[in-house]
Order: structure tokens, then C-alpha cells, then sequence
């Protein structure tokens, strides 16, 4: 039997809270414009397109934190099988290797292993999202001029996540019973970077094959 992610991630008290949108607020209202659209059976192409009318960057806000919700999610309930023994490099296979760096304490790019690398890039997300000057809740409050260079960074990162889950951890995914709801919030996640082109081409590579398989 399938089981829900939700229940898997009840069992670990100590996964980070997700971020939520104050309800009354512009972004709380596109929040939920965007579930009841996700829960009418659309087509994802359809889903992730700018509503009419609306403001380019609160939709990219608001999907950027529901995926890093989402991802958040996913990654935490298979984190006990993603050790520092079985992942001591943060890959996506033989081929790719992703280095962590920051303006903290990795200046320069680090090989660190996949929890170490999953930890530093959530608590790096949940930085910039809960940042007023990056991620304005205030009404009136414009975004910063960097802002979509800010999410395509941290959509990228994100989709590494998924590299390394399909590929080293696939097997975990379908213990689970979950692999239509991952495949599911990857296939909206791809189909959103595509829509605004938030994430190179290049970055697509080590699941090209599936991307080809799944969303067609």
C-alpha cells in the first residue's frame, strides 16, 4: 500500500517546519489559486502559466517556497537511508558532482556529503525565504531587482535534490509506495523552470532521460 508522504514526515519531529503564507495576504490568495488549479486535475502545462493579471514575481514566489516545501518533504522522509556511509560525496551518479559554497562558511566550492549538502542548502532556502528584503511580505514592499537570479539559483539547487533522490535513492522511493506523488511534484517543478526558464538547460542533463520518459 502506497503510504503518505505527510504520515512518513509526522514520524520525523525534528524536519524543519514548513514555510506557510499568512492567510489575507496577496501571496496566500495566489497560494491557493495555485492548490485548487493542482487539485482540479489540469494539466501541469497548464497550472504553472501566469494567471492573467498577475504579478510575475509573486507567482515565482509562491512556487518557489511550495517547492521548497514539497522537496523539503521528499527529501526528509528517505534522509535516514542518505548517510554520511552511503552518500559521502553529494552526486547525481558517476558523472555529476555538485560542490556546496556560500558566503558564510564555503567560500569557495566544498565536496561535502549529501546530508551534510542537503542540510546547509535548506537552512540556506529557508534563510532567503523568511528574509523581508529578499522575500517581501509587506504590501508595497517591491521585490529586489535581483530577485528571479535569487530563485533560479535556489530552484537550481532544488533540482539537485531530485538528481540525487531519483538516482541514489529510487529504491527507497518505491518501498515507499511513493513514486507517482514524486514523479507528480517533479513533473510540476520541471514544468514551472521551463515555463520561465528558471533553470539552464545544462543543469537538466543528468535526468534527461527520465524528464523525456515522463513529461512528454
Amino acid at each position: 500500500m502506497a503510504l503518505c508522504l505527510k504520515q512518513v514526515f509526522a514520524k520525523d519531529k525534528t524536519f524543519r517546519p514548513r514555510k506557510r503564507f499568512e492567510p489575507g495576504t496577496q501571496r496566500f490568495e495566489l497560494y491557493k489559486k495555485a492548490q485548487a488549479s493542482l487539485k482540479s486535475g489540469l494539466d501541469l502545462r497548464s497550472v504553472v502559466r501566469l494567471p492573467p493579471g498577475e504579478n510575475i514575481d509573486d507567482w515565482i514566489a509562491v512556487h518557489v517556497v511550495d517547492f521548497f516545501n514539497r522537496i523539503n518533504l521528499i527529501y526528509g522522509t528517505m534522509a535516514e537511508r542518505c548517510s554520511e556511509t552511503s552518500c559521502p560525496v553529494m552526486a547525481g551518479g558517476p558523472r555529476y558532482e555538485y560542490r556546496w559554497q556560500d558566503e558564510r562558511q564555503y567560500r569557495r566550492p566544498a565536496k561535502l556529503s549529501a546530508p551534510r549538502y542537503m542540510a546547509l542548502l535548506m537552512d540556506w532556502i529557508e534563510g532567503l525565504i523568511n528574509d523581508e528584503d529578499v522575500f517581501p511580505t509587506r504590501v508595497g514592499v517591491p521585490f529586489p531587482k535581483n530577485f528571479q537570479q535569487v530563485c533560479t539559483k535556489i530552484l537550481t539547487r532544488l533540482f539537485r535534490v531530485f538528481v540525487h533522490v531519483y538516482i541514489h535513492h529510487f529504491d527507497s522511493i518505491l518501498s515507499m509506495g511513493a513514486e507517482a506523488h514524486v514523479n507528480t511534484c517533479y513533473k510540476h517543478f520541471y514544468y514551472f523552470i521551463r515555463e520561465f526558464s528558471l533553470v539552464d538547460q545544462r543543469e537538466l542533463e543528468p535526468l534527461r532521460e527520465m524528464t523525456e520518459r515522463i513529461c512528454h
